[in-house]
């Protein structure tokens, strides 16, 4: 981007002294061609320095890389086009685990906007060390109790145990093993593993939301995760 706006304002100032000197008239007087001459270079490299502050000040959108994973900048579930609100890595102690993204409809730097917004929404999981299933899913559980009331985990006990089949359903799983979850509204939440979906789609627009606590909850998982996928720098 930075090569692109140095290139624009160039371009706009060489293009102005190009344009002012094929109108120029030399049968002027030499101090009022001179004064006219800067006045037209000031116009054209002010506006110049305008195109570029805009430019600047657009949006990237480029794809996040995290430990050597790369996470695009869009991501579509159902019909709905997502973007990439943040990305960062699962540490367990001093091991990194998984690194992990969140799509949403639109960015939102707050935990509660994240997991409340209307719309499908997707958490993209890249494993970066082997895993099992079985411990894939006790993290999990133990994330979603610690993230809703009582109340709650008893209302969703059910479909924790749907969760809880379908992960240990994975057996081991390899480093660099990209699992996605994504919610469709009306639909349910549905695991893919390598963009294959996995096991039947867990309905609840509820329980998609408490299960975005997991990482976005009072007490993430990851409290530096939390933050990098609400798009911290």
């Amino acid at each position: 981007m930075q090569h692109y706006v140095t290139l624009c304002v160039t371009c706009g100032f060489l293009l102005g002294i190009v344009r002012f000197s094929s109108r120029e008239t030399f049968n002027e007087p030499l101090a009022y061609r001179y004064d006219k001459t800067l006045e037209q270079l000031m116009k054209y490299l002010a506006r110049a320095l305008l195109l570029s502050t805009t430019l600047a000040s657009m949006p990237t959108w480029a794809a996040i890389e995290v430990n050597g994973v790369k996470f695009a900048d869009t991501y579509q579930v159902g019909s709905q086009p997502l973007m990439l609100n943040g990305a960062g890595v699962r540490v367990k102690i001093i091991v990194d685990v998984y690194a992990a993204g969140l799509y949403l409809p639109k960015k939102d730097t707050t935990d509660t906007g994240a997991v409340s917004q209307s719309g499908a929404k997707s958490v993209q999981i890249v494993l970066l060390r082997e895993l099992t299933g079985e411990e894939f899913a006790t993290a999990m559980i133990k994330g979603f109790k610690a993230n809703n009331a009582e109340t709650d985990v008893a209302r969703h006990q059910a479909k924790l145990e749907e969760i809880r089949t379908l992960m240990v359903g994975l057996g081991t799983v390899k480093k660099g093993t990209s699992i996605h979850i994504d919610f469709t509204p009306g639909a349910g939440t549905r695991v893919l593993m390598d963009g294959k979906p996995k096991g039947p789609e867990i309905v609840g627009d509820d329980f998609n939301q408490a299960l975005l606590r997991i990482w976005l909850g009072q007490k993430p998982v990851d409290s530096d995760l939390k933050h990098a996928m609400l798009g911290a720098k």
